[in-house]
């Protein structure tokens, strides 16, 4: 199936998206929603989803440094609980896929500080970036091998 993969960095106040190519090979930072309410978010995200062709969605999962599940993960899960489920009350049944996201906000957060933007501008770019960085890992993942990743399909 043809279309793109889409990846979601989860935060309570921010969302960061990105997509991929059409090939899946290279993941493009595509914006950010700031968090309305459920509603509003999910309304977001498939209008997202119906305008990129988008046939699979990557969920970044915050896990512990240990690999336990804290209080943000389960959020997170809860989150792409609602979004599969409003999907499917749309009519659309894509895979979503969690993958683990430990310290890519602190990596995405030390690439920008060696580019010298301000706090102001890192600020609107650091989940969209966050994002991007956890969808180029999930593709190197899925290209490198199918049978030895670290995702979880949902």
């Amino acid at each position: 199936m043809q279309g793109r993969i889409l990846a979601i960095d989860y935060g309570e106040k921010i969302l960061g998206l990105a997509l991929s190519d059409l090939t899946g090979k290279i993941a493009q930072p595509a914006g950010r929603i700031v968090r309305d309410n459920l509603t509003s978010d999910l309304k977001n995200f498939l209008h997202l989803i119906k305008e990129n062709e988008v046939k699979e969605i990557v969920v970044g999962l915050p896990k512990s440094l240990d690999g336990s599940l804290g209080e943000k993960a389960k959020e997170t899960i809860t989150f792409a609980e609602e979004l599969k489920k409003f999907l499917s009350e749309q009519g659309l049944s894509l895979p979503i896929v969690f993958w683990d996201e430990r310290l890519t906000t602190k990596e995405v957060e030390k690439v920008l500080l060696r580019a010298d933007l301000s706090r102001k501008k890192r600020k609107g770019v650091r989940d969209q970036l966050a994002a991007c960085l956890i969808l180029q890992n999930y593709l190197g993942s899925v290209e490198k091998s199918s049978t030895d990743t670290d995702y979880t399909d949902f």
